[in-house]
């Protein structure tokens, strides 16, 4: 068994029989880690509520100004559904990107306090640190959506009072902001500071964000934007968002199944280019 220093053994270790964690195979490591350090950054959410207020106020504006503005012009044909109720769940989408693409200016933060270098030497495997602060973001954004939801409804958008929709649409928005966390980290790892990443976020927001359908449906695209549009996992997300919260068609199946694997290419890279920052 390879040395362990004790007082990480002892915060490391075990499962109810006593076996050491890294004695574990990953299958059951991997679990309660992702769990372990989710909880963790989330203690840092409850010290910093502001940060979810201020985060709301962009996609409430989204909302409040562009919303009820193109609704009223009805320059945007949507069907027998009002622009208000087809641009929310596209705002929702939003509010959870805006929470997750910064997401690795964290993790760079916690590598020149050194905390990094600390976790990357403990037995916890390094794609259950990158899915625990991915799930995380993904807690932040549900708490984001809370906020936008409440305005939407507010606002008269016909949002459905179903629970296992409503369930669903918080799985969805997991799944989306754990990608865009991870893909956030995968950049931290590649550029190294915080100012590039800044840059780097703010450059590929918006085409995320415009190259999608959640502002306008996929048929008022040029056939470019359409194909750009079907690579981008921001229009699966929204597809989902808007079946669930209004009842428009939706590809569920596809939908899931894209959110699913984005996550897990994204863990994957993320895992693989962390060391890169303790370096």
């Amino acid at each position: 068994m390879k040395h362990v220093p004790p007082a990480v053994r002892r915060a490391a270790s075990a499962d109810a029989g006593g076996v050491p964690a890294w004695d574990l195979p990953v299958w059951r490591q991997f679990p309660s880690r992702v769990v372990t350090l989710c909880l963790v950054e989330l203690q840092k959410m409850r010290r910093d509520r502001t940060e979810l207020v201020t985060r709301a106020v962009q996609p409430a504006l989204w909302l409040l100004i562009f919303g009820v503005t193109f609704s009223r012009l009805r320059a945007i044909p949507t069907g027998n559904v009002p622009y208000l109720d087809f641009l929310a769940p596209g705002i929702l989408a939003q509010s959870a990107l805006f929470v997750s693409i910064f997401y690795g200016i964290q993790i760079i933060w916690e590598r020149d306090a050194g905390v990094l270098t600390k976790l990357l030497v403990t037995p916890t495997p390094r794609s259950a640190l990158v899915a625990g602060k991915a799930f995380a973001a993904g807690m932040r954004a549900l708490a984001q959506a809370l906020v936008v939801l409440v305005l939407a409804a507010l606002l008269g958008v016909g949002l459905t009072s179903n629970p296992l929709k409503l369930l669903a649409v918080g799985v969805v928005l997991m799944l989306s902001a754990a990608f865009f966390s991870c893909l956030s980290m995968s950049i931290a790892g590649l550029v190294l500071t915080r100012d590039r990443l800044m840059g780097i976020g703010q450059a590929i927001t918006m085409p995320l964000f415009f190259g999608s359908n959640a502002l306008y449906p996929l048929a008022l695209m040029p056939a470019w934007l359409q194909a750009v549009s079907l690579g981008n996992p921001l229009s699966y997300e929204v597809d989902a968002l808007r079946g669930l919260l209004i009842g428009t068609p939706a590809h569920y199946g596809l939908d899931l199944a894209v959110l699913i694997a984005a996550v897990i290419l994204g863990v994957t890279g993320a895992s693989a280019l962390l060391p890169r920052l303790a370096r």
